[in-house]
């Protein structure tokens, strides 16, 4: 093999050489072309197959090391698990899109924007800015607010604001980590999650105006410190959006569907669900529509409404369109896209649109979207009028000038939902972690992973001593089972192919056929059911893709190390349950095995450009509030006049990066 790459390389030194000595303007057009396509391919060929390398099926290394689960519907090829491959995208997308390079500009740049909040600080980001988590620490708790009995008692730290410490964790602490039946030290229904806006009430969004007018309101919840309103935090743990794409659902209990119909979450089970279209820019019709493989795009249409992360009470997206786009024939200003962050020249998506060193892109949201999507879905010179009972009424253009009321729109505010939903999808979808140790082992390069590691994959795929447990459906061992390779959930696509999701009377659902799991231990389900009930608690499976990059773990974010976790299971789960009642099977793992399958979670699942935030994980600038100055006794007001006092915000700088990342990696949670 190697005297076939080598005499490869110098057919293609020699073929380049002979191509410079001739010049281009001796050498055809066609010519040019085959010895383009001839030198490509033949470099590819030398470097290793690159050409067919997507196209690879894992051959033997993983199988070498044990055998895996049996089959089961949704994985057909089991003993032989495919490489990570890209999920499909709407198939009906360019119904919809024109270009999808604009498209992927917009969802980038909608993503990072900070004046997508309320409060003109808040963006998707503020939550997603580390591996596509969040490492923040201060005023990151939220009390039981899901439980049967609402609880609003800080229980970790005794307040808001509080700066979280290692000894902390884990939330349900045990003398012995190893024995579930030893005495219990502590036990906690708080989660730690991610901190978002302030409680207040929305006036108004303003054209061109990054913060909504908005009124401050007393926080009911606990966020609030002497009288002072403190960041409210989101009452479940933030998972990473890397690898995203390949969930059928969203959201730990599966809300967001892979049907989008272009308003929100809830896919073909709101019939109630419209956009508006445009065939001629004098006619409007209410259209309802139907995106397969588009759970992203549910997703999104969530949070920018969410009054816990980004949003003043009673917004709605439309409002949040009239407030980023020009409005036709209106002299009013409008927003630039991240016009409070700087954007790095050598972004790989933004780059050639950053007015870097000034904040902000030399295009406008207007503009993306014109590009990004069809006209029929934004040009109009009708008005959509919202009615107080929730009707709409279609109503001629106004004179020009004339600044519209607040609940009339114009075509291109009224489907900011479809718009955004599509291009931050198309974003996300782009952020795939596909380069880590175990998927160079697996397409085939046995020394990618250590010896170490590989013992640990070995713990990950049968349990103990190389022998295959029973337990779960597809006979898979300890991790493999709810965390099944090569996505590392078992509610990826590929796993819950043809299973029913968007029916919310169908049982199947929320069970192991769609990858969420009954009463796993974490917590009883009457402080949180999730997917379920206050009997039985239901939680998606997530992906362990650079799970060292994404503490605190589990949904209400408890556990602060993998070790904490593989402690967890190592004892047989139960943290829900009394010791006297039975729980998970203890998996009887010795230090050394837990050890090993600590590291191949921390190193042989890290991807490096997601640690180094390279491309396509690089990004703009962003200030991310840290909590408050002082502590969970004691903070001092912003001096705000719109209602009850709030604190004075403590932001953190992301710097911006480009394409080829970082030196220096950001901290990890609690470093």
């Amino acid at each position: 093999m190697g005297n076939f790459v080598a005499a490869i390389i110098l057919i293609v030194f020699l073929t380049t050489l002979l191509y410079l000595r001739l010049g281009v303007s001796v050498v055809s057009k066609r010519t040019s072309r085959f010895v383009a396509i001839f030198v490509m391919v033949s470099l590819a060929i030398a470097s290793g197959g690159l050409v067919s390398a997507q196209l690879t099926r894992n051959p033997a290394p993983l199988n070498a090391i044990t055998s895996l689960p049996a089959a089961t519907p949704g994985d057909p090829t089991p003993a032989n698990p495919p490489l990570l491959t890209a999920v499909a995208q709407p198939s009906n997308l360019a119904e919809f899109v024109d270009d999808e390079t604009a498209l992927l500009k917009l969802g980038k740049s909608l993503f990072w924007d900070m004046q997508l909040g309320s409060d003109g600080v808040q963006s998707c980001a503020s939550c997603h800015f580390k591996a596509g988590a969040d490492n923040r620490s201060k005023n990151q708790i939220s009390p039981g607010l899901l439980a049967s009995l609402k609880d609003t008692t800080f229980q970790v730290g005794g307040g808001p604001n509080y700066q979280l410490t290692a000894a902390d964790f884990p939330f349900h602490k045990l003398a012995d980590p190893n024995n579930r039946a030893s005495t219990v030290l502590s036990d906690v229904n708080d989660v730690a999650s991610s901190q978002g806006v302030f409680h207040s009430t929305l006036i108004k969004t303003v054209p061109g105006q990054a913060a909504d007018n908005v009124t401050s309101t007393p926080d009911t919840d606990g966020f609030q410190i002497n009288g002072i309103n403190v960041r409210r935090v989101e009452p479940r743990n933030t998972p990473t959006v890397i690898n995203t794409i390949f969930n059928k659902l969203q959201f730990w209990n599966g809300r967001a569907k892979e049907i989008f119909n272009g308003v929100n979450t809830q896919g073909a089970a709101d019939s109630n669900a419209f956009v508006y279209k445009a065939d001629k820019p004098n006619t409007l019709t209410q259209v309802s529509v139907a995106l397969n493989n588009s759970s992203l795009a549910s997703l999104v249409t969530e949070p920018l409404v969410s009054p816990f992360e980004t949003s003043a009470a009673g917004r709605d997206l439309p409002e949040i369109g009239s407030k980023f786009l020009s409005r036709a024939g209106k002299k009013l200003n409008t927003l630039t896209p991240l016009g409070k962050q700087i954007v790095h020249p050598e972004d790989s998506v933004l780059g050639a649109d950053s007015r870097s060193p000034q904040p902000g892109l030399k295009t406008s949201y207007d503009n993306l979207i014109k590009q990004a999507f069809k006209k029929e879905w934004w040009n109009s010179n009708k008005i959509i009028q919202l009615n107080a009972d929730g009707s709409r009424t279609i109503l001629q253009q106004h004179a020009v000038g004339q600044t519209l009321p607040e609940n009339q729109f114009e075509l291109r505010d009224w489907n900011f939902s479809l718009f955004s939903g599509l291009a931050m999808q198309k974003y996300i979808s782009t952020l795939v972690s596909d380069q880590t140790p175990f998927d160079k082992f697996q397409a085939g390069d046995t020394s990618a992973l250590t010896a170490q590691e590989k013992s640990g994959l070995t713990a990950f795929v049968t349990g103990t001593n190389g022998t295959p447990t029973t337990r779960g459906t597809n006979g898979g061992a300890n991790c493999n089972t709810c965390h099944t390779i090569p996505e590392f959930t078992r509610a990826s696509v590929r796993r819950t192919a043809g299973v029913a999701s968007t029916d919310s009377g169908n049982p199947l659902i929320n069970a192991a056929t769609n990858g969420f799991f009954a009463n796993y231990g974490i917590r009883p389900a009457s402080d949180d059911p999730g997917a379920g009930n206050t009997t039985t608690s239901l939680f998606k499976a997530p992906t362990l893709r650079d799970i060292a990059l994404t503490a605190p773990y589990m949904h209400n974010g408890g556990m602060a190390t993998l070790e904490q976790v593989v402690d967890f299971y190592n004892r047989g789960r139960g943290d829900d349950r009394p010791a006297s009642v039975p729980s998970g099977a203890l998996l009887g793992l010795n230090s050394q095995q837990k050890a090993d399958l600590v590291a191949f979670l921390r190193t042989g699942l890290t991807d490096e450009r997601v640690l180094l935030e390279k491309a396509p994980f690089d990004h703009p600038q962003l200030f991310v509030p840290n909590g408050h100055p002082g502590n969970q006794f004691s903070v001092t007001s912003s001096g705000n006049t719109n209602g009850t006092p709030t604190a004075r915000d403590q932001l953190v700088e992301i710097p911006a990066v480009g394409r080829n990342g970082v030196t220096t990696p950001q901290s990890n949670f609690l470093e």
